[in-house]
């Protein structure tokens, strides 16, 4: 048996449901190990305080225990195939299991024990619909593969004009501490905004994942070139995020199964972290990662929990379409109103905290995240019959976006719906041929 004879074995058994189920348990632990440690790593380099995030030894036991019996849901995944809602669904299991553990310690006045209930019920309902329907759709369309061909190369040519459509409004290389000196004085046309949104999130990683398909490094490298030089334009980190993270998860899918690639994409990272804040060292792993990447969204929905449980729901008047038909308590963007009420900045939140509380509140909450999960479902139908390396990969930055914003501006501004549909229509025979010797 050759040595790449037994890597396979090896990753074959690591893909089954021991494995899966030997990983989310060494996840859970590092997520635990990461909200123990923020509170003191914090002390150092920022205040975990100002986000309301606390730890008090006598109440460990109850976080354990909540933390343990929310684990149970996890057990979905052993038992799911991969799909786009699989890898959406375990970054969204994640956060819950981190707001869970935040809600036991938390400072806050509002009914925590409702609360988690709802939290956990709501990822329940979410992750049934959007990772066990996953049965292909009939497809009445499909590209030919010239006119695909002919698309690659547009969504590169349209990337790089937005690129320099961009520059003529702003065009900065500054250090990374130093953005935020000018980002907030960023105005872009509304059709620009919507361009850059679309194409960072969607399009270059769509592009990127057919070009590893094919085995074309040098346009698979372009792409991530024209990522990354949207970092000048935006002044935003996700630009020096997006082609780091792809590449990574390409890495990952290459030598492991997609289901182990996706616990492994969270897993390492946050464990490198976390080993980081133990040895005190490269403050800005542990920064970037445990605490900026998946802290902050479990935070998020702590404070929206706080938020709502005082004031008016938005009756989903946040969606802007729907904004005319119902009554609204509020004129200004949730963004807005959180960053005046809690000075935290402009502080976004995901799926189950707008579509969810916001909009419902947590009694309803669970039927706001099953109703959103047959929406991921949908897309999971759309791509049931491509490679699952393939989907992973194209789909790699969404969740990080779907951690932080609303269902609703995901879809339309960063081009989720948009990945649906070239999902759709992406001709099948080119695996084939790319798989042929």
């Amino acid at each position: 048996m050759t040595l790449k004879d037994r890597w396979r074995a090896i990753a074959g058994l690591v893909e089954g449901p021991g494995g899966i189920g030997v990983l989310i348990c060494l996840y859970i632990v590092t997520v635990g190990f990461s909200l123990r440690a923020v509170t003191t790593f914090s002390s150092h380099y920022f205040s975990a305080a100002a986000f309301h995030i606390f730890y008090e030894p006598a109440r460990l036991p109850v976080a354990v225990a909540v933390v343990a019996a929310f684990a149970f849901v996890g057990m979905i995944f052993l038992v799911a195939r991969f799909s786009f809602g699989y890898l959406v669904g375990f970054y969204f299991y994640s956060m819950i299991l981190g707001y869970l553990w935040l809600n036991c310690f938390s400072d806050f006045h509002y009914d925590h024990r409702l609360a988690g209930w709802s939290a956990a019920f709501s990822a329940a309902a979410f992750l049934v619909p959007a990772t066990l329907i996953v049965s292909p759709v009939g497809r009445a369309y499909e590209l030919p593969a010239s006119v695909f061909d002919h698309l690659l190369t547009l969504i590169l040519l349209l990337s790089l004009a937005t690129i320099i459509a961009g520059a003529i409004f702003n065009f900065r290389i500054v250090a990374i501490e130093d953005i935020y000196r000018y980002r907030d004085k960023l105005d872009f046309p509304a059709g620009l905004r919507y361009a850059i949104g679309i194409i960072t999130t969607t399009m270059l990683p769509f592009a990127f994942a057919c070009f590893v398909a094919r085995k074309n490094i040098w346009r698979a490298g372009a792409a991530l070139v024209l990522s990354l030089l949207f970092y000048p334009v935006t002044l935003t980190k996700f630009a020096i995020f997006t082609p780091v993270w792809l590449v990574f998860v390409a890495f990952l899918a290459r030598y492991f199964g997609s289901r182990t690639a996706v616990i492994l994409s969270l897993l390492l990272p946050m464990l490198a972290g976390l080993l980081t804040s133990i040895f005190e060292v490269l403050p800005t792993l542990f920064y970037t990662v445990n605490f900026r990447m998946m802290i902050i969204p479990s935070n998020a929905f702590d404070i929206y929990n706080d938020y709502f449980s005082r004031h008016e729901l938005t009756h989903f008047c946040q969606i802007g379409f729907l904004k005319p038909f119902v009554s609204c308590a509020y004129s200004e963007p949730l963004t807005i109103v959180m960053n005046r009420a809690y000075e935290l900045g402009y502080l976004n939140a995901s799926l189950f905290a707008t579509e969810g509380v916001a909009s419902v509140g947590p009694m309803l909450a669970p039927i706001a995240a099953f109703a959103s999960g047959l929406v991921f479902a949908f897309g999971n139908r759309l791509s049931a019959d491509l490679p699952p390396s393939f989907v992973l990969i194209s789909s790699a930055i969404l969740p990080q976006v779907f951690l932080n914003v609303p269902l609703s501006t995901t879809l339309l501004t960063h081009g989720a719906g948009v990945l649906f549909l070239l999902l759709y229509v992406t001709p099948r025979a080119m695996f084939e041929r790319s798989s042929a010797p």
